[in-house]
């Protein structure tokens, strides 16, 4: 068994110490927390076919808030010629800033709430300055794939990363307030390349987390083949080059093409990685990596953590309703979700909604196992 499922644990025997039925759980460490990047409003809704209008962006992202998701990637500063469902993001940042300063209408604490837009030159970064203070964090994108680098952003490897320090630098100068993200893609496999050395991705993990200066890296199976021994061995491969005391700055973004994200996110979480991106409904794609499905769906990442004892400070079934909303009502389709299309037919169903009732379905299922 992982031992990460083992720690999940911890929180049920907290809440139910008194009972015989939990002596027999392995419960190592208690205070166990995941940090969710939710993607949704930009990287799920940049590769659907319809474009998402401003009032139905911000619904979406002021729904995810009040669900509690803390940081949301909003929009994109891209040029709207290669992307046009982001073309409105100033606009959206705009409303966010009103929505923000309504904090005593609000029942979750806005000011908490970080807001991010993916920037890939300077232009994008000056695009995003203009949105002021709203915006908390900025994100740079580059490749492990050569060819794939070449493809996405017109460059290669090394000139992305002559491009984005160029980026960085100006950022960290004028606009200090702004934190800097990074995204690695094809930390796997690329579309045109086939696997992806681990030693290719980690050489350029180093250099995002360290001459590029970001304070936090994603990594990316941009088209979802990872299974979880691909993905051990890259992990392994990128905490060997960036050190253990850098661990914690690391994050996993898995599509969810061949249904392995969940499994994905388990050995992530195993190797002491604690930061998950996700796409409500199951948004996404890629533009560039035809076949590509959505990235995995955050309702069912946030599930399957509240079902180790995890926290996550979501409420599942307001992340569902937002959900919905965005597959539903906005994009006329089902949700890609699979704890979402359950909950949208009867949210009465929900076994585990939070680590706290975790708990008592432990002790309800030890109580009722045969011995």
């Amino acid at each position: 068994m992982l031992a990460f499922i083992g720690r999940g644990f911890a929180k049920a025997r907290r809440i139910q110490s008194s009972h015989k039925a939990l002596s027999s759980v392995a419960t190592p460490s208690t205070s166990h927390k995941v940090k969710i990047v939710e993607v949704g409003p930009r990287d799920g809704l940049q590769n659907e076919t319809k474009i998402v209008g401003v009032e139905d962006k911000v619904t979406l992202i002021t729904k995810l808030a009040d669900a509690g998701c803390k940081f949301i990637e909003t929009g994109s500063f891209v040029s709207p010629k290669w992307v046009p469902t982001m073309a409105n993001t100033s606009e959206v940042m705009e409303r966010l800033k009103s929505w923000k300063e309504q904090e005593k209408n609000s029942d979750v604490s806005r000011k908490d709430v970080v807001f991010s837009c993916l920037v890939p030159n300077l232009n994008g970064l000056e695009q995003a300055a203009e949105a002021g203070d709203i915006l908390g964090e900025i994100a740079i994108f580059a490749s492990a794939s050569e060819e794939f680098s070449k493809r996405n952003i017109n460059c290669s490897i090394n000139e992305s990363m002559e491009r984005f320090k160029a980026v960085t630098d100006t950022a960290r100068e004028r606009y200090p307030y702004l934190k800097i993200r990074g995204y690695l893609s094809c930390v796997i496999a690329c579309p045109y390349e086939g696997l992806i050395a681990p030693k290719q991705v980690a050489k350029i993990a180093e250099k995002m987390l360290g001459d590029l200066g970001c304070h936090e890296l994603s990594l990316g199976d941009t088209i979802g083949v990872g299974t979880p021994g691909l993905t051990i061995h890259m992990l392994k491969e990128v905490q060997s080059a960036v050190g253990s005391e850098k661990t914690d700055t690391l994050a996993v973004h898995f599509h969810d093409t061949y249904g392995q994200a969940l499994a994905n996110i388990l050995i992530a979480l195993d190797h002491d990685i604690h930061k998950i991106d996700s796409s409500v409904a199951g948004l996404g794609g890629c533009p560039y990596a035809t076949g590509s499905s959505g990235n995995v769906a955050t309702e069912d990442v946030v599930y399957m953590l509240h079902g180790l004892g995890v926290e996550t400070g979501i409420d599942l079934i307001k992340l569902s309703e937002a959900g919905a909303f965005i597959s539903k009502t906005v994009l006329g389709q089902p949700t890609r979700s699979k704890v979402g299309l359950v909950l949208d037919t009867d949210s009465t169903k929900l076994l585990i909604q939070s680590p706290e009732n975790f708990g008592t379905a432990i002790h309800d299922f030890s109580r009722n196992t045969v011995p």
